[in-house]
């Protein structure tokens, strides 16, 4: 039956639908999707880590700050601040039943300090996929649909690099499909920099849940224009990293607008977080005035 026929056959019979008027649900599920964002803003906790470190704030009560501060309701977690809890399943309950009645959502997490997924020694290298199992099972739990990882190799060359770091990729993607968690790599240092190396190693992987996560100002000594170009056909999320802002509101290390359009033209419409590492001013101000450059870089964007 094509629409037309349904929607006649479903109000027929009182006579007051008149031609080419459509339900009232349609209608509304059509302003719906006019009215959803290109994307969604959601906050890395590494935004606050002085702030964590300092005492001043937790890991459980991050996400209700990141709320009730920034009106973010979307959060990315560092496992670096609560490393003893992966397997803490009363302290994992909790924190799912507070960003749950919050309505928050739990996007990912970043996990650091596990081992070299790309480790020569064959061992070695099972030892750290075994390491970021427990994080993709926490993961899973609280409703995150990735896991960041670091892409680290070791090796003779570039080449030798790579293929150890594809088959750890490989290896933890394949246990991670399982639990429907995607294993996300971040251009986070070395070789992983560099977008082509890391877009060829996601190529051989390839894997529907293994992708990358484009960070904004983390290609050293590589263009980060060209850089996000090379990772969005990967993409599962995006870094939004900012330092330093001018007067004028904008970032001066990345043109955000520019850097939105290339992942916006690749048809990404997922979560933008909010990385801010700046010194300058405080994490608060930091935060607000990188939500504040995206929310004008989604404005102009949907305008054109």
């Amino acid at each position: 039956m094509d629409r037309r026929k349904f929607i006649q056959a479903s109000f027929g019979t009182f006579g007051t639908l008149a031609a080419g008027t459509f339900p009232a649900f349609a209608l509304q599920d059509e302003a719906a999707k006019k009215a959803a964002p290109l994307f969604e803003i959601s906050i890395a906790e590494w935004s606050l880590h002085r702030t964590i470190w300092k005492k001043k704030l937790t890991n459980m009560d991050f996400p209700k700050y990141s709320k009730d501060k920034f009106g973010i309701t979307a959060v990315e977690y560092v496992n670096g601040f609560f490393k003893d809890k992966a397997k803490d399943m009363k302290y994992l309950a909790e924190l799912k039943k507070r960003t749950g009645d919050e309505g928050i959502k739990n996007v990912l997490i970043m996990i650091d300090g596990e081992g070299h997924i790309g480790a020569a020694d064959e061992k070695k290298r099972q030892k750290t996929v075994d390491n970021h199992k427990k994080w993709v099972e926490a993961a899973n739990f609280l409703g995150c649909h990735s896991i960041r990882v670091n892409a680290h190799g070791q090796g003779k060359d570039r080449e030798d690099k790579a293929a150890n770091v594809i088959q750890g990729l490989t290896s933890l993607s394949e246990f991670a499909k399982d639990h429907n968690i995607n294993v996300v790599v971040e251009n986070h240092g070395g070789l992983s920099s560099d977008g082509a190396w890391v877009a060829n190693v996601l190529k051989t992987v390839n894997m529907p849940n293994c992708g990358a996560l484009p960070d904004f100002g983390n290609f050293h000594e590589y263009d980060r224009y060209q850089g996000i170009t090379d990772l969005m056909p990967y993409a599962k999320g995006i870094s939004a990293k900012s330092r330093v802002f001018n007067e004028a509101g904008d970032e001066t290390q990345t043109d955000f607008y520019k850097a939105m359009k290339i992942c916006l033209d690749a048809g990404y419409r997922g979560h933008v977080g909010i990385e801010w590492e700046g010194g300058r001013i405080s994490e608060d101000e930091g935060i607000i005035k990188t939500k504040a450059l995206l929310e004008k870089v989604r404005a102009a964007y949907v305008t054109k």
